[in-house]
């Protein structure tokens, strides 16, 4: 149905376009069936095609197409175009719009195809109007025939060529084949201009995050983990003899669901035509599988592996280069990035390796190359937050060491670090909080303004506020009265508004980081800020009264004298503004109110209530949130009256505040807490006659919000006030509130329930069976979370039962529950137990029907359990029975509770290890600790650390309930072992045990000093680690008990340790037991030994014993004092030291009158009373 369509184009003229818009209705009346099919068959247009756009030279005049409308008609004949010859050159580019762009004063815009010109059949001849013929061919082809590539965006490309018959037209731009009416494909980042996922909502730019690099990482394993294995892969798998590959089934089908992956949600990822990407055989990631499936080189041997990401980086270190080869500087830089990868991806002991050899060479690898590597890896979006936490550390130890030598990089490490301080991560912003402050010691004050002086006045209003928090830290490190005069110049700055903003939210961040540091300088910063009170720009104004409240509420409840030239214009200020202005003097006003004297603030209240009255019915919530602040700090002036409160505030405030809308916002945490005040000032009475009646609203979210208010308000003013009608109405709407659907766990309406009852006490007790009702109604729910709401109110009323008296309703419950221990649901499971054992509690061992025996007999099947809930709620049941009922159980099913008790101490959880701890000593304390000591000793021997450290710490509290003598022995006993986890755990327990039983330890510690002796000699650095521990807690418990021989003992064998460097775990044990022994044996002991190394010629031996003296020194300075050697006087005699006899007779005869000593002699008087450290000094 395509026809044929020459076109003679001479000149763009309108007489021409009249001609050719009549042959185009022309041949639309032709092709009108075509038009129609092609109507019903019609394409949505593509994002991609209307997002294209090509600049258009300049004089460029616009040809209608030949064909309009919707749809596109397809051509299969040439198109005969005719030029100028001014314009010879025909550029035939075409992008993926279909817009054809020519080089000359024309353009015509074509369908989306893919344009061909043939050079033999081009018909270019010269006519009588000095023109041009050029043919091309227009054919229509599939966008999916083309196999796509990869290319980058740019507006400037360069001009094509018309190839020969059958060659598309390339476009010769950096170096890519262009290929028109391929399928379009959405490239990686790095482009000019945003890209957008097909389908996406936003555009997406930049690397991916860490996480989605993880994520993608994972997925590719996870698929070459999962693929088929080919035979050869098998062959390397398994030998080839001895095996024999079977045939599948006839009727074998492999499973195969291609429309799940079809159907599933496209990922919002940057990468490629969404639904699908068709892998790429040279990709990285290619699913070719073999030792190394990402195609990522292979690292040297002494270096950690590679991640893709950090190829980019350490590049250098993937060069085969002998040292040799390599200048100075190369060196340098290559072993930086060693260091640096090591710190990055290495294991612990290489990590701290490497971050030592850092820091001791900073100074001489230089500032330059080792930031230059270090920022950009801390810039990079793909490092998580364990790498970016090594990399902080490293700033931080490095900028240590540089100190001055860091100034030329200020700027860099600003841009890197100052990000930090405002992440959301609370760690993140310690550490860079912690750069910031090193930094600014290291470089100065001027360094760190003249680096942050631009963005003091940038356009972008975060980067002024993280500027301003970076300031403030600034504020912190170097002092307030540093700086004071730089804020002063900035805040009265006439070059830019911005200037004096960023200078008065420095004053801000510096009142919230410092708090109450900021009392002394207090007068100084108002001074700064106060002229931006009466500033014309009224962002200034805003940003003034936000600073004076913080520090009004810093310096809270002192410095209203350094507040009083700024009352008057925020006074003024209230009546002239209005909206955000008039929040932030508000603001300011309510925080000064504390700091006033009773008779001033209550003036002040009085003046502000029409004020706040009157803006309880904006609808502006910043403002509503500040109103309820300012309400908050009259309410609790001293002067204010609560008579007035009850006349004026609160209909108003009622009216206005306490409806729906008002739970569905943030500021209903501010509308509780003030109207708790509110009932604090005035009686919880009034308070809870206004809002009990809410407790059966619709709105399930009011309903809670009613319930946090009356559960704050009771909890603070208790019940006194209460009337027995306002009883029966908060009482009935707990039940219409507990009764409604509940979305969350209930945990608010089961609070509020629980406290309305404990206040009310006994007075309950009229409601207690119509509450037992509606529990026993909703147990036999079909839906598991009314059951679990049911039980978690049995538990919370069970004592409030036993306070009432009501024995047969908590023995009707603990049977009900007992019958319900099979419930399927582990939530309503474990809610169940704790409802038991608050019932257990209440009714005692002895009354509870049914049996203790029969419930420990149910609960030990459910110990199996793993789900937390289940697994703590039981154990903490089963040691409640332990504890008081042990008697009623025999010991053959104790010993069958411990061995299934062994397997929690491997929850995750600590609270069920801690109640599996505790319950191992009910236990043995009941039965005897021979045989659960001899099953928990065994259990030294597994391979969990934590399971190993839990299981020392019940041995240690069987023999805090036992007694040692019971289990020393055993404990001593397996310390022959060979295994080094069960010394280990030997010597932990030790120490615990000693830890627990306190001045008992004196009874074993000579027991125990032959075990301390092997482990304190012994040459596993952890078993000199865990004695040392365990010599504290003796040292500790045995203080002034006489036990000095055997702590000297130990002493001698733990001294040779202090030399030990190697780990710091270690170091800090020794230093920690000779502490402890100081108090036991008295500071001179340390002193003999620390006086022996003290001026020893090795620098390291030196300097332990410096450390030590020095913590001597300074707790024991007076104590030291007549255990100082004595040194005898040095007698100069012109010059020269007089020693021996002639120094003893020199003295003798002068009998220390020191002035009939010759003019060339002196006497240098060395006496005890001068402590060791001023003779030194």
């Amino acid at each position: 149905m395509s026809k044929l369509i020459n076109i003679s184009i001479e000149k763009t003229t309108n007489e021409d376009l009249s001609k050719k818009r009549n042959f185009q209705e022309t041949n639309q009346m032709e092709n009108k069936d075509t038009n129609i099919e092609q109507k019903k068959k019609r394409r949505t247009r593509s994002r991609w095609d209307s997002q294209s756009k090509i600049s258009k030279p300049a004089e460029t005049k616009i040809i209608q197409p030949i064909i309009t409308g919707r749809t596109h008609v397809p051509f299969t004949q040439p198109l005969v175009v005719k030029l100028p010859n001014s314009q010879s050159s025909l550029l035939g580019k075409l992008d993926s719009s279909g817009l054809s762009i020519l080089q000359g004063n024309s353009i015509l815009s074509t369908p989306l195809q893919l344009v061909k010109t043939n050079n033999n059949n081009n018909n270019i001849t010269n006519n009588g109007n000095n023109g041009q013929t050029v043919k091309t061919s227009l054919i229509r082809k599939s966008r999916w025939e083309d196999k796509p590539t990869t290319k980058t965006s740019s507006w400037t490309e360069k001009e094509g060529e018309i190839g020969k018959a059958g060659e598309a037209i390339k476009e010769q731009k950096s170096g890519f084949q262009m290929n028109w009416g391929e399928t379009p494909k959405v490239l990686n980042a790095g482009m000019e201009t945003p890209l957008v996922v097909s389908g996406a909502m936003t555009p997406v730019l930049g690397a991916p995050s860490s996480t989605l690099s993880k994520q993608i990482r994972y997925e590719r394993d996870l698929m070459i983990r999962n693929k088929y294995l080919s035979d050869e892969e098998l062959d390397k798998l398994l030998p080839k003899d001895g095996y024999k590959v079977l045939e599948p089934p006839k009727t074998y089908v492999p499973i195969r669901t291609p429309s799940r992956k079809l159907t599933a949600t496209p990922s919002p990822m940057i990468f490629g035509t969404p639904l699908y990407n068709m892998p790429d055989e040279n990709s990285n990631y290619s699913m070719q599988g073999g030792d190394n499936p990402f195609n990522i080189p292979q690292t040297p041997s002494h270096l950690p592996s590679f991640k893709p990401e950090d190829i980019h980086f350490f590049q250098a270190l993937l060069e085969d280069k002998e040292e040799d080869e390599l200048d100075e500087e190369e060196f340098r830089d290559r072993m930086i990035m060693e260091l640096i990868l090591k710190v990055k991806n290495g294991t612990p002991p290489i990590r701290r390796k490497a971050l030592i050899t850092l820091t001791n060479r900073a100074r001489s690898f230089g500032a330059g190359p080792l930031f230059d590597l270090i920022l950009p890896l801390l810039s990079s979006p793909s490092l998580d937050e364990q790498e970016r936490h090594l990399l902080v550390k490293l700033v931080d130890r490095v900028l240590y060491k540089l100190n001055d030598l860091v100034k030329p990089y200020t700027k860099k490490i600003l841009d890197v670090i100052e990000p930090l301080i405002v992440d959301k991560d609370y760690y993140a912003r310690i550490e860079g909080r912690e750069i910031l402050s090193n930094l600014a010691k290291a470089v100065g004050l001027s360094t760190m303004i003249n680096s942050m002086l631009p963005s003091f006045k940038d356009e972008n209003e975060s980067v002024r506020d993280t500027t301003a928090k970076a300031f403030a830290v600034i504020a912190n490190a170097l002092g307030i009265p540093s700086l004071l005069k730089f804020l002063k110049a900035l805040s009265i700055s006439k070059k830019s508004w911005k200037m004096r903003h960023t200078g008065i939210k420095i004053v801000q961040q510096i009142a919230v980081l410092m708090g109450s540091n900021v009392l002394p300088h207090l007068t100084s910063l108002i001074e700064i800020i106060t002229a931006g009170l009466n500033d014309s720009e009224q962002r200034i104004k805003i940003i003034t009264a936000h600073a004076i409240a913080s520090l009004a509420e810093a310096s809270a409840p002192y410095g209203i004298e350094s507040f009083d030239e700024v009352l008057k214009p925020l006074w003024l200020g209230i009546r002239e503004q209005r909206s955000k202005g008039l929040a932030a003097f508000l603001k300011a006003i309510g925080f000064i109110l504390p700091l006033m004297e009773p008779e001033h603030a209550s003036v002040y209240s009085k003046q502000l209530v029409p004020i706040l009255i009157r803006e309880f019915t904006t609808s502006d919530d910043d403002m509503k949130r500040v109103v309820l602040m300012v309400v908050r700090k009259c309410v609790n002036t001293e002067g204010v009256d609560p008579e007035y409160l009850k006349k004026e505030l609160i209909p108003p405030f009622f009216k206005n505040f306490w409806i729906r809308r008002s739970a569905i916002k943030k500021n209903s945490r501010h509308l509780v807490d003030t109207t708790v005040e509110l009932g604090a000032k005035v009686g919880s009475s009034i308070i809870l006659d206004k809002i009990v009646i809410h407790l059966k609203d619709m709105s399930e979210i009011f309903r809670r919000m009613v319930m946090q208010c009356i559960q704050k308000l009771l909890s603070k003013t208790g019940t006194s006030e209460i009337d027995q009608r306002l009883q029966e109405l908060l009482i009935d709407g707990c039940l219409v509130a507990f009764q409604e659907p509940i979305t969350d766990d209930g945990r608010i309406i089961i609070g509020g329930f629980k406290t309305i009852l404990e206040t009310l006490g006994k007075r309950s007790k009229p409601y207690l069976h119509q509450i037992g009702t509606i529990i026993s109604w909703r147990l036999e729910n079909m839906v598991p979370k009314i059951r679990q709401q049911a039980v978690e109110l049995i538990r919370v009323t069970a004592p409030i039962m036993q306070l009432c008296e009501e024995k047969k309703l908590l023995n009707h419950f603990g049977q009900v529950l007992y019958e319900f221990l099979g419930e399927e649901y582990p939530e309503v499971l474990g809610s169940l137990i704790g409802a038991l054992k608050s019932i257990v509690e209440a009714v005692g061992i002895e009354k509870m029907n049914p049996p203790i025996v029969d419930i420990l007999t149910r609960l030990t099947p459910i110990l199996k359990n793993r789900h937390e809930k289940v697994q703590q709620n039981c154990i903490e049941l089963i040691g409640l029975i332990a504890e008081e009922g042990a008697s009623h159980v025999s010991s053959r099913e104790w010993m069958r509770i411990c061995f299934e008790l062994i397997e929690a101490l491997k929850a995750k959880k600590k609270l069920i290890r801690k109640a599996t701890v505790k319950t191992f000593g009910s236990i043995a304390k009941a039965i005897g600790p021979q045989d659960v000591l001899l099953a928990l000793l065994n259990n030294l021997k597994v391979q969990d650390r934590t399971h190993r450290l839990f299981t020392t710490v019940a041995i240690s509290i069987i023999s805090q309930a036992c007694g040692p003598f019971t289990t020393l022995p055993a404990i001593l006993n397996e310390f022959k072992v060979p295994d080094q986890n069960v010394k280990s755990g030997v010597l932990k327990s030790l120490g615990f045990i000693f830890e627990y039983i306190g001045e008992s330890s004196k009874d074993y510690i000579y027991s125990v000093v032959t075990l301390l002796e092997d482990a304190l000699s012994d040459h596993h650095l952890v078993h000199r680690q865990l004695a040392c521990n365990v010599v504290k807690s003796l040292a500790t418990a045995c203080t002034g008990l006489g036990c000095e021989d055997a702590l000297t003992h130990l002493f001698n064998f733990l001294w040779p340790n202090v030399f030990e460097l190697k780990t710091p775990h270690l170091i800090n044990s020794v230093y920690e037991a000779i502490e402890a022994l100081r108090i036991a044996l008295g500071p001179y002991r340390i002193l003999q030994h620390v006086l022996q190394g003290i001026f020893h010629p090795a620098r390291k031996v030196r300097s332990v014993m410096w450390k030590i003296y020095g913590m001597n020194y300074f707790y024991e300075q007076d104590a030291l004092i007549p255990f100082y050697p004595r040194i005898d006087d040095d007698i100069w005699v012109n010059g020269k030291l007089v020693e021996g006899i002639e120094s003893q007779a020199l003295v003798e005869h002068q009998k220390g009158k020191i002035e009939e000593i010759t003019e060339n002699s002196h006497v240098i008087k060395n006496t005890y009373v001068r402590t060791q450290l001023e003779y030194l000094i």
